[in-house]
């Protein structure tokens, strides 16, 4: 290809042209031989990167360009029609390499079919189905007549039952299991018996998925110019917020943080008369930080403007998200544009409620110093038709300036300032919520850090998977599925989309909260769930609770979690540069096996600097068969269960106006001086009927009860026997800090 490209035909096809041109003249003259010229390196490599940046150029950059190399206008024409040529075929060879492979796949497809439907069994007599001699017209009039008479039978059965009866239940997929895997069932975690839903006890059910609020709401010709002017102050105040230092943001003597000085603020950053103020039962949060992310620039403004990316990026923080209005769309790409957005955030804790509210997005692109900014301004500020959430939130001035790094990486400095109604916050969560941890840029950071090495993991080819993962699309597959899993359980777990938890009158402090759930569509088991949510506070650093949940060979030993069956990790998935951050595959090894029926339990952990999650689920081999084939796996029913471990600060460093910025002496496994503990939240849920419309009885409540509170008792046992080989767990995990048993820790525990 070189050897092609030197030998250009600037000459050649000059007097090729003049030939064209002056055919009689040249016809009497005998035939001239070709010359060609021979480029140097230079003048390719300055007309390739020209044809980087425009493979069209017109004649005045032909003209300019033909100057600088010393070559004919004509000839660089030439040299460019060439170029295109050459790219246009490559590109047809890609494509037909990829058409040509879709279609062996499409072929492959069709004979498995085809051998599938030759050793179909009838269902009725066992024998072998005769396809092709019944008309499929008479076989539709059959199913429809047999519909029709099943559904009048189920609705006689109801009306002197006295309950529903459903009359179609769905049939399982037909998936062959050709995982060798030699497994069992596993036994449930619950070895009390749920009972039956004979005495009824009254409790707030899940809604469905609700719209989002006020989804009317749109921004009107004449407030649209308000809004373009309150951006470009919006995004100037940011950037300046993300490059000043004092007196804007001064040191805590304290702790070393960095606080948010209010008055500088308000007087470099007045907010204008004519819109809404903040009121004194408001409180300020404001917290900055900067992190390197394996991303780079343009894949994070897309993912920031488009709702549903911006949700996969942040899945423990942001419940639900929507695009309201495109109020404004970039000249040039993503700069300039003007989202109006609805975002909930969320901790994920029934005791914690999420933050609600309506913000403009802008997004501009600074080209001079090869950066970017999003800023998150408020809407209700000059928007009266919006209602309140509860408790009153506020976003100010919020976003990030990304510069790209070389290698795809980028430079993030985050912003993150916001008003809250300051109303009372549980006991035990109110150092985590006042410190700023909670919702701060810090953990925002800390979690797009782990996302996007995610993302990496997801994008990249070339590795080897442990254990039975066929192809690298069944690899993309099964993390799909774990991310589906995560996101199920972080909303589960929460308060979002109005769930109203109830709190247990016999429970330490408060804090075991129950809820039950009507579930219909699928991804989860039909029927009745009880969820159950309990926090504790440890006296351990996060990353030691983190270690003995996420190891399953550990974790075994905990009898209410294993029920004393062993797992075997049969699958494993890397997620990020953290041994923790991985998705693993785990057979349940029981003492009677059965090649009948085997279930898998899917884990996922993950861990940053803003704490740890683990969470896992029981699913079958034909599922995750189903999942591996390529086939749409938001139909697998997954009930997950897991911990949610995030550390706390001691009391002695708390900001209580929750406006600093993180110190830089944690480690890169977030282990730092000021650690003290961490607090641990237990999520269960069991299928309590599989009758939607059933309510749930006290035997329920109480198994389930008894089960969180055996569960958090064991974990406290585990590390408190493991205290005496601390110093070697924090060599072992490179931890910078102090695991000493505290004498006098105000342990909260159910």
């Amino acid at each position: 290809m070189p050897g092609k490209e030197e030998v250009e035909s600037g000459s050649g096809c000059e007097q090729l042209e003049e030939k064209s041109g002056n055919e009689e003249e040249s016809s009497e003259q005998p035939p001239k031989k070709k010359r060609y010229h021979r480029h140097t390196a230079r003048q390719i490599q300055e007309m390739e990167a020209m044809f980087k940046e425009c493979p069209h150029p017109d004649d005045k950059q032909r003209m300019r360009l033909s100057h600088e190399l010393g070559l004919k206008p004509r000839q660089v024409k030439f040299w460019f029609q060439n170029r295109r040529t050459q790219m246009k075929a490559q590109q047809d060879r890609s494509d037909n390499n990829i058409l040509r492979a879709e279609n062996e796949s499409l072929q492959n497809d069709n004979y498995r079919l085809q051998a599938e439907l030759r050793n179909l069994i009838c269902p009725d007599c066992g024998g072998q189905a005769m396809l092709g001699e019944i008309p499929f017209e008479d076989l539709r009039l059959e199913h429809a007549r047999l519909r029709e008479e099943l559904e009048r039978v189920c609705c006689i059965a109801s009306r002197y039952g006295g309950r529903p009866i459903h009359s179609m239940v769905p049939a399982p997929a037909f998936v062959p299991p050709s995982l060798d895997l030699d497994m069992s069932i596993y036994s449930r975690p619950f070895p009390e018996s749920l009972g039956t839903c004979i005495d009824m006890m009254p409790m707030p059910m899940l809604p469905e998925p609700s719209s989002f609020p006020e989804a009317g709401i749109v921004l009107m010709e004449e407030g649209e110019g308000l809004a373009m002017g309150l951006a470009l102050s919006s995004m100037d105040e940011l950037v300046k917020m993300c490059n000043a230092n004092e007196p804007l943001w001064i040191t805590n003597n304290e702790n070393g943080k960095e606080v948010l000085n209010l008055e500088e603020h308000a007087r470099m950053f007045p907010w204008p008369s004519n819109l809404k103020q903040n009121s004194s039962d408001m409180r300020t949060e404001a917290t900055r930080d900067c992190a390197v992310v394996i991303m780079n620039s343009i894949n994070l403004v897309d993912a920031f403007l488009d709702a549903n990316k911006w949700m996969e990026l942040f899945p423990s923080i942001v419940a639900r998200a929507k695009t309201v209005q495109v109020i404004k769309t970039g000249v040039c790409g993503a700069s300039g544009s003007l989202h109006l957005m609805y975002a909930e955030l969320q901790v994920l804790s029934p005791l914690v409620p999420t933050r609600e509210t309506h913000f403009l997005r802008f997004c501009q692109q600074n080209v001079e110093e090869g950066t970017w900014a999003i800023v998150d301004f408020p809407l209700d500020s000059f928007h009266d038709n919006i209602r309140p959430s509860f408790p009153l939130y506020r976003r100010r001035p919020s976003g990030c300036v990304i510069q790209d790094l070389p290698n795809g990486y980028s430079k993030l400095t985050w912003i993150e300032h916001a008003e809250i109604e300051d109303k009372p916050v549980h006991q035990i969560f109110s150092q985590y919520i006042y410190s700023g941890m909670a919702f701060g840029a810090h953990r925002w950071l800390a979690v797009l850090q782990r996302q996007c090495e995610r993302v990496a993991s997801l994008m990249a080819r070339n590795i080897s998977d442990l254990g039975v993962i066929p192809s690298p699309e069944a690899r993309k597959n099964m993390m799909r599925l774990a991310q589906r899993m995560i996101r199920t359980f972080s909303l589960n777990i929460s308060t979002s989309s109005g769930q109203s938890w109830t709190a247990l009158p016999d429970s330490h402090d408060g804090t075991v909260r129950i809820i039950s759930r009507e579930i219909t569509e699928p991804g989860q088991p039909n029927g009745v769930i009880l969820s159950a949510v309990s926090t504790t506070w440890l006296p351990y650093p996060h990353f030691l609770v983190f270690d003995l949940l996420r190891d399953e060979h550990r974790r075994s030993q905990l009898e209410v979690l294993s029920n004393g069956n062993a797992l075997h990790e049969v699958a494993h998935i890397a997620n990020g540069s953290h041994p923790g951050n991985c998705i693993s595959l785990l057979r349940i090894n029981v003492a009677s096996n059965s090649s009948q029926h085997v279930d898998l339990m899917l884990q996922e952990s993950c861990t940053d600097q803003s704490g740890s999650l683990v969470v896992f689920t029981t699913v079958d081999v034909e599922s995750i068969q189903l999942a591996m084939s390529g086939e749409d796996p938001s139909c697998i029913p997954l009930l997950p269960l897991g911990f949610v471990i995030v550390p706390v600060e001691s009391s002695s460093s708390t900001v209580s106006e929750g406006n600093s910025m993180q110190s830089n002496s944690e480690d890169g496994n977030g282990n730092g001086h000021n650690n003290s503990g961490c607090l641990l939240t237990v999520g269960l849920q069991a299928l309590a009927s599989t009758i939607p419309s059933a309510k749930l009885n006290f035997s329920s409540v109480t198994a389930i009860n008894n089960h969180l509170c055996n569960t958090v008792n064991q974990i406290t046992v585990a590390l408190s026997n493991n205290t005496t080989t601390t110093s070697s767990c924090l060599d072992n995990s490179n931890a910078v800090g102090s695991c000493n048993e505290p004498t006098a820790a105000p342990k909260q525990q159910v």
